[in-house]
């Protein structure tokens, strides 16, 4: 009986279970399948987007330059002559006037002692002939030929003595006296190369912009110069601009100073330079992925009633992540910013703001 009841009751239990567990599998299927149905109808692309606000920008310039010294030049002697002494040591900065050679004057010392010594003559006959002629003893002729000689005596002495002033070479600034090319003993001509004179603080930088920058460069305009050889950044101002603008390279040619107490600066020295030429306010600025060409010109998208609408945009200034728009954009406005490439004009979105 026992094992007959066994029997009996096993199937009755697997015919519960089974009517149990069926629903619960048909429930969980319909389930998936509603999910499925919502992603399937749910056709919308998922973008990033941002809001546009207007920014501070500065419309910058770079340019490389050379640094050049405030004021440079060759010494060479007005005369020929043979080097009696040399009063600078190379490298070493020297006064405005300060005597460096000297050129053998001898002869021309004595040429100056013997005219020196007519115009005395000269001056006493001067003086008997004025008396003279006060008195009627000569006549105004006569006068006037002896004063004719001594004026021409006082004018040989005044030609000797600046022809003495020229066998000195003085220099005609303050400055750094480079390597000297002569020495004591040495027959130089006015073709011969002393040494050069450089003032370098402060030091000029010549450097070339696009013409499109011409109007916008002014005078005491501040640059940034940066010396390549050890990264230190120095201020300058712009002082000066070629009026003409270089027909082959189409360029502007810019001058600017800049302060060299300490000397760390040297001609010749390759520099690269920074120009604010304007500060912007309020400025559109936009991610650069986000502006594509177009045959029209440039555009971007727009989120607008949970679409993306195409714009036409004229961009201005580039920095090195972000593109100014002067037209097409407004403040508030939603850009989409990622997934352009699969978008159309009116194509469905879903946005994922990001600051």
């Amino acid at each position: 009986m026992k094992n007959k009841r066994r029997i009996i009751i096993w199937p009755v239990i697997i015919v519960i279970l089974v009517i149990l567990i069926i629903p619960k599998l048909n429930l969980n299927n319909s389930v998936k399948d509603l999910e499925v149905d919502k992603q399937s109808s749910d056709k919308r692309i998922g973008v990033k987007a941002v809001l546009i606000r207007g920014k501070s920008l500065q419309n910058k310039i770079f340019a490389s330059g050379t640094l050049i010294s405030n004021e440079e030049v060759e010494l060479r002697s007005e005369i020929s002559g043979k080097i009696t002494n040399i009063f600078f040591t190379e490298g070493k900065h020297v006064k405005k006037d300060e005597v460096l050679l000297k050129i053998n004057d001898s002869e021309l010392q004595a040429t100056l002692k013997k005219n020196k010594s007519k115009v005395v003559l000269a001056q006493d006959k001067e003086f008997r002939a004025k008396q003279l002629l006060e008195k009627n003893l000569i006549s105004q002729q006569e006068y006037e030929i002896i004063l004719g000689d001594l004026v021409s005596v006082l004018a040989d002495v005044e030609i000797n003595e600046a022809q003495l002033e020229k066998t000195e070479i003085k220099a005609p600034f303050d400055g750094i006296v480079g390597l000297r090319s002569v020495s004591v003993g040495s027959y130089i001509s006015p073709q011969t190369r002393i040494a050069t004179l450089q003032s370098i603080n402060p030091i000029k930088i010549d450097f070339f912009v696009p013409q499109k920058y011409f109007g916008l460069l002014k005078e005491k305009q501040q640059i940034l110069v940066k010396l390549s050889a050890t990264g230190q950044v120095y201020k300058g101002k712009v002082y000066a601009v070629e009026p003409k603008i270089d027909q082959n390279t189409r360029t502007v040619q810019v001058r600017a100073l800049i302060p060299n107490i300490s000397g760390e600066l040297t001609p010749g020295a390759y520099v690269e330079i920074e120009i604010v030429l304007e500060e912007i306010k309020n400025a559109i600025m936009v991610p650069s992925e986000a502006v594509i060409p177009d045959i029209q010109g440039e555009k971007v998208f727009l989120y607008k009633s949970g679409k993306a609408v195409q714009q036409i945009v004229t961009p201005n200034i580039r920095t090195e992540n972000e593109i100014q728009i002067i037209k097409g954009l407004n403040v508030n406005d939603t850009l989409i910013t990622s997934g352009i490439i699969q978008l159309r004009p009116n194509t469905p979105v879903k946005i994922n703001i990001v600051n």
